[in-house]
């Protein structure tokens, strides 16, 4: 070995294949995508620069570091819909954030588009999610002055509080994806559905609904609230009466209206999409899943006992900033931004037991 090399250039240079790195020949097969496809040689780049991994492209590194990221464990803890449930099959935010990568990935592969970077914003997409679910989102959007939102969070989980203030330094079209892929409450394919720059964060957007809509009719019809029967009949006609086949139906008809996206069209600019009656049918289903699940399931007694928790700790900890994680102490000035940070992370067990704590101080 010449020891002039740096370590990166030695290993850089054990991995020449026909002259080409490892790295350099999967941005190679790159070339082999859609021509809408993100392609990782063309990244506009990380926040702080980096030396290029010598065997994975950015899109696939910023994947990895996610995977092996806090947050990204803590979500195997953090509720998706129903707080503390009892049986063992219920959807938490990690298992979802799994389905929506699996069915994010489904398409994009068809689609001829950038499967690394679809992973890559899937499993980042909700970093940033509370305790107890949307019921946490809501409390904390009440309480902060300047407003909470989980995708808004998710962005703040990658570019600083990951790594002790260091952030994961991820590339501009996953932080793109990550910061654009929720919702809210509008129709499928309404406003505001295509202001993800990428297809790619297009698809993750489109997978994360396919993915709740679906597996949160299972936890409500295990937890009682409803029925097979109470599905809306019209949709389940059009999208299948089981979970499979209404994914099946909704991942197929998206890649066959996207058909454009996969470079087999002149469109200028296609996007990506669902039919007519096959987006009825979803927004249908999600509107349903509101009226009956997601709204009065914030009012139940474990909501109420969540509410109170999440008051209880912001109330707390923007009095006791010295109580606060050393790791928030250095990193900006605003109390209450790193109370809500703060909360923001935990999971609903450990947000539990710290407020219990706080009501019955050991002494």
């Amino acid at each position: 070995m010449d020891f002039a090399l740096t370590r990166l250039e030695y290993e850089y240079n054990n991995f020449m294949v026909n002259g080409l790195g490892i790295r350099e020949q999967t941005e190679g097969k790159e070339e082999t995508l859609s021509p809408y496809a993100a392609k990782s040689k063309f990244s506009r780049g990380r926040l702080r620069w980096e030396e290029p991994c010598p065997i994975r492209t950015c899109f696939q590194r910023d994947r990895d570091r996610i995977v092996h990221c806090k947050a990204f464990r803590r979500l195997k803890h953090k509720t998706q819909v129903f707080i503390a449930p009892l049986g063992d099959h219920y959807v938490t935010r990690l298992t979802h954030t799994l389905e929506v990568s699996q069915i994010a990935r489904t398409i994009s592969r068809a689609l001829n588009l950038n499967e690394d970077l679809t992973e890559a914003i899937a499993l980042g997409h909700d970093l940033g999610h509370t305790p107890f679910g949307h019921i946490g989102e809501e409390v904390l959007n009440e309480l902060y002055p300047g407003g909470f939102r989980h995708n808004e969070q998710s962005l703040r989980v990658v570019d600083l509080l990951e790594r002790d203030g260091q952030g994961l330094n991820l590339t501009w079209e996953v932080r793109d994806g990550i910061l654009k892929h929720s919702k809210g409450q509008v129709d499928i394919l309404g406003e505001g559905w295509a202001d993800v720059s990428t297809l790619e964060g297009q698809v993750c957007k489109i997978a994360d609904i396919i993915a709740y809509i679906n597996h949160d009719i299972g936890d409500a019809i295990r937890s009682g609230i409803i029925t097979e029967n109470d599905l809306p009949e019209p949709a389940i006609m059009v999208l299948g009466h089981t979970h499979s086949q209404r994914i099946n139906t909704l991942v197929c008809d998206v890649v066959s209206c996207s058909w454009p996206a996969s470079g087999h069209s002149n469109l200028a600019k296609p996007t990506i999409a669902m039919s007519p009656e096959t987006v009825k049918a979803a927004n249908s289903l999600r509107q349903f899943l509101f009226e009956k699940v997601y709204n009065p399931s914030l009012a139940i007694k474990d909501a109420e006992r969540a509410r109170e928790t999440i008051h209880l700790l912001y109330s707390y900890f923007s009095k006791h900033e010295d109580e606060l994680p050393p790791e928030f102490a250095s990193l900006y000035d605003d109390r209450k931004r790193k109370t809500v940070d703060y909360i923001a992370g935990m999971t609903d067990q450990y947000a539990l037991r710290l407020a219990e704590e706080i009501l019955n101080p050991k002494h």
